[in-house]
């Protein structure tokens, strides 16, 4: 057992300096937050029910693709530059599975264009209907 000198010179353990009062609180406390840090996670927001339920829909219409095309999930990752955990996650629908994620597995099932036609605000009537008015560069409240 290694010896430490004290203010009054005498050899003592190192074994005995945790059983100061101040050392062995501090310790806890220490050891207290690290353990409320490290267990920290950020609060995610809830998913609209609405928003969940269309990624449900979105992820199985992306599985009937993958399927009418014969091709396994694991074809589609390799083709999206993704895995297949990815895939999954997404013909599942979990919101959270990325934009470029998304786009890229509707490239390798040859439907990136209709998603993009599908999202075209000129191709509703709504939209047709506004053609011919300029849009502002931006929307003011």
């Amino acid at each position: 057992m290694p010896f430490l000198m004290t203010k009054s010179r005498r050899p003592t353990t190192a074994y005995s300096y945790l059983y100061a009062p101040q050392l062995v609180i501090t310790f806890a406390l220490k050891h207290f937050i690290a353990t409320l840090l490290s267990e920290v996670r950020p609060v995610s927001r809830p998913v609209p029910f609405q928003t969940q339920k269309a990624a449900v829909n979105i992820g199985e219409h992306l599985s009937a693709w993958r399927k009418l095309r014969g091709m396994t999930a694991q074809q589609v990752a390799e083709r999206a530059g993704t895995t297949r955990q990815s895939v999954a996650r997404l013909e599942r629908g979990d919101p959270s599975v990325g934009l470029e994620i998304f786009l890229n597995v509707c490239r390798a099932l040859g439907i990136l264009d209709a998603v993009v036609t599908s999202t075209d605000p000129y191709e509703t009537p709504f939209g047709r209907a506004r053609a011919d008015q300029a849009l502002p560069q931006r929307v003011r409240r």
